[in-house]
């Protein structure tokens, strides 16, 4: 993420996006947590991990960011929530590396627009279904292939060039891991923004 795009991603409109909609959205589709234990990958400031906790209503959250200048701005954000939240340096490719994570660890997972910057995006999604218990949640907003195609997108962002997903193919990719969205998914502005809620498969089930 260059300059530009930390200060998009970090200022009031993008926070009011976030809560207003995205967040609003995200609980229509998937229910409140009410409790449950939750991890968000690329925490960035931290609003979402304060979201997840106020308004989401999550016991507790792990978050993930690989700058440690934001974890910095997170950690400083979430004081009042330190008793619940945890926010590390790390990689979202190796949770268990970076928070300890075993298999079935989280009730819920947290992605607010982070795969899309994942060269190797599918092994996120690998580990985002690993640390997921059977019934879990994926919560995500995602930008696609179509915005990234975007000749302003191109000009004043830093993401990777190659093997970015369309909304469907996204969508495919979580069924292949077992994370199921069905009818729990909406596009915006077109196709360029994705969002949804899948839920891990139960592999022990008939």
């Amino acid at each position: 993420m260059n300059a530009l795009e930390s200060a998009a991603v970090n200022n009031p409109a993008r926070r009011a996006l976030q809560r207003f909609y995205e967040v609003r959205w995200l609980t229509r589709l998937g229910g409140r947590l009410d409790g449950g234990r939750a991890v968000e990958i690329g925490c960035g400031s931290g609003y979402g991990t304060q979201l997840v906790v106020e308004r989401m209503g999550a016991s507790s959250v792990d978050a993930v960011d690989p700058d440690p200048r934001m974890v910095v701005r997170a950690r400083r954000r979430l004081r009042r929530h330190a008793n619940v939240v945890r926010v590390v340096h790390g990689d979202a490719l190796d949770l268990a590396g970076a928070l300890g994570a075993e298999d079935g660890s989280y009730d819920a997972a947290f992605d607010f627009a982070v795969v899309h910057h994942i060269e190797d995006w599918r092994s996120a999604l690998d580990e985002v279904a690993r640390v997921l218990r059977p019934g879990g949640r994926f919560y995500f907003v995602e930008v696609t292939s179509a915005a990234l195609a975007r000749p302003t997108y191109r000009r004043l962002f830093d993401h990777p060039e190659h093997d970015r997903f369309a909304a469907g193919q996204f969508l495919a990719e979580l069924s292949r891991r077992g994370l199921e969205v069905g009818p729990r998914w909406k596009t915006f502005v077109g196709s360029d923004y994705l969002l949804g809620v899948a839920r891990r498969a139960d592999p022990t089930a008939e």
